[in-house]
């Protein structure tokens, strides 16, 4: 049954389902790098087709909605993917010639998982969504498997999935034991009747999301993971997956509890605080550059989790703003790692001494970003992290303000290393990096997003602050 406006509620699932057959059978005709750029046609129409996509269907007796929240987290999800299949289109290792279908049909099917769970309002369907985007970033993650980390860091990945997978299935049973349903409009009731089960099953789900978006203390995961798999793939396994998660957040604690929200307020604050601390702190020593970039995206989460615990429709739409501009800065820190790795054959922070002599365009590309990420006036960072603190500030959280403004000072320590590595040590080799057009022009892509939106936010405020008010009606 569709509500609605006249359209097929499924069209971009379909879609990318269709692309994922067709890149799977093009392969198994002619395997070759042609398979990327298939790929890559396909999510630019498929985008394209996100754009045209009338709001307010509805499946599923209201399972399935094809609301603006989800329509935004799909815009997010099929952006990002395309930027990373851009990306990878220049890898030169050998199993990305031999296995391109395989790589692009693993990750366009985690993408169906996402635009999936994007729309899901009821338990069942967000669990089997989550599976669907979960299980081929382990295959991801240890797709280079001659290599001697890889096996190790996906295995590592699957293990701790599998455990935030259980823990989710077991919160859920809970859930349906209190409430005697699935839907998520059953929640409410049983919260406000007093259900200590339901209390239970809730506080599960959370832990079980926690490893999903990474946040402390289920982040263990991560930096293993980001060190050992491709880079273009990390800079997606970065930003996508997590988006969902944090779409699964929103869905089940803000929009699926209605009034009943503020209860979870003090637990979602404490842990919002607790993963800033840690990635921050645990981003210092880092001398990998994946690595560092791996806790520094933990310590991002744990930022956006202040949009989460504030509660309220400022705090949702700063969320999906943070969303927007850590997409842009974080896919394009990855991508010039991609480049300068491919150089210098090394992934270590040392291997970007000099680099402004070298090539000062990618230099001041990565500088940007860092930047970006680091919160400084007046790129899409920046905004971000303002307009999260100053939600935060409107509820009066006035401590997690203050622990999240002293932390943006200390992560600026580890990303200017970065940056004096960059512009004033001198490099030890003079040639320049070479660069790969179709890298150059994700590069470009993601620097382009970061300062445009840092000049003007304006109107990427207002779209995602009218999302955020079809929650808070």
């Amino acid at each position: 049954m569709m509500n609605g406006q006249f359209g097929i509620p499924l069209a971009p699932e379909l879609a990318v389902f269709a692309l994922a057959v067709l890149v799977l059978i093009a392969g198994l005709v002619r395997p070759g790098r042609a398979i990327g750029w298939i790929a890559f046609a396909g999510l630019v129409g498929i985008f394209g087709l996100l754009l045209v996509t009338p709001e307010g269907q509805v499946l599923f007796g209201g399972g399935f909605v094809q609301d603006a929240l989800a329509l935004f987290a799909k815009r997010l999800f099929v952006g990002a993917t395309a930027l990373s299949v851009l990306g990878s289109l220049t890898i030169g290792h050998p199993s990305f010639d031999r296995r391109s279908s395989e790589y692009h049909f693993a990750m366009l099917v985690s993408l169906l998982g996402m635009l999936v769970l994007a729309s899901a309002r009821e338990l069942i369907l967000l669990f089997v969504a989550f599976e669907l985007m979960s299980i081929p970033l382990y295959v991801l993650t240890g797709f280079l498997k001659r290599d001697a980390v890889a096996p190790e860091a996906a295995l590592k990945f699957f293990l701790v999935g599998t455990v935030s997978s259980a823990v989710i299935a077991y919160g859920m049973s809970f859930i349906y034991g209190a409430t005697g349903g699935t839907a998520l409009s059953m929640i409410p009731q049983a919260m406000r009747d007093g259900h200590p089960i339901v209390l239970l099953g809730m506080g599960l789900l959370l832990a079980g999301l926690g490893f999903k978006i990474a946040a402390f203390p289920f982040h263990m995961w991560a930096p293993d993971s980001y060190e050992a798999a491709s880079t273009p793939f990390v800079a997606w396994l970065s930003v996508a997956p997590k988006t969902a998660g944090f779409v699964a957040i929103i869905r089940i604690y803000l929009e699926g509890l209605g009034s009943t929200a503020e209860i979870w307020m003090p637990i979602l604050a404490t842990l919002a605080g607790m993963t800033i601390v840690t990635g921050n702190l645990m981003a210092i020593p880092q001398k990998n550059i994946k690595r560092l970039l791996a806790y520094s995206g933990v310590a991002h989460i744990g930022y956006m989790l202040i949009g989460v615990a504030v509660v309220s429709k400022a705090g949702v739409a700063m969320l999906l703003f943070y969303l927007l501009a850590y997409l842009f800065g974080n896919m394009g820190a990855f991508m010039v790692v991609e480049t300068v790795a491919r150089s210098e054959q090394s992934d270590g922070i040392d291997a970007y001494k000099g680099l402004a002599q070298r090539s000062p365009l990618l230099a001041l590309a990565m500088l940007v970003f860092l930047l970006s990420l680091g919160g400084i006036p007046f790129v899409a960072g920046f905004w971000a992290k303002l307009y999260i603190f100053l939600a935060a500030a409107e509820r009066g959280m006035y401590g997690l303000v203050f622990l999240g403004a002293v932390l943006t000072v200390v992560a600026l320590y580890y990303y200017l290393l970065v940056a004096r590595r960059m512009y004033i040590e001198a490099p030890v080799r003079r040639e320049p990096v070479p660069m790969p057009g179709l890298l150059g022009a994700a590069i470009a892509v993601c620097a382009i997003g970061v300062v445009g939106i840092g000049v003007y936010p304006g109107p990427w405020v207002t779209m995602a602050e009218r999302v955020a008010s079809t929650l808070f009606p």
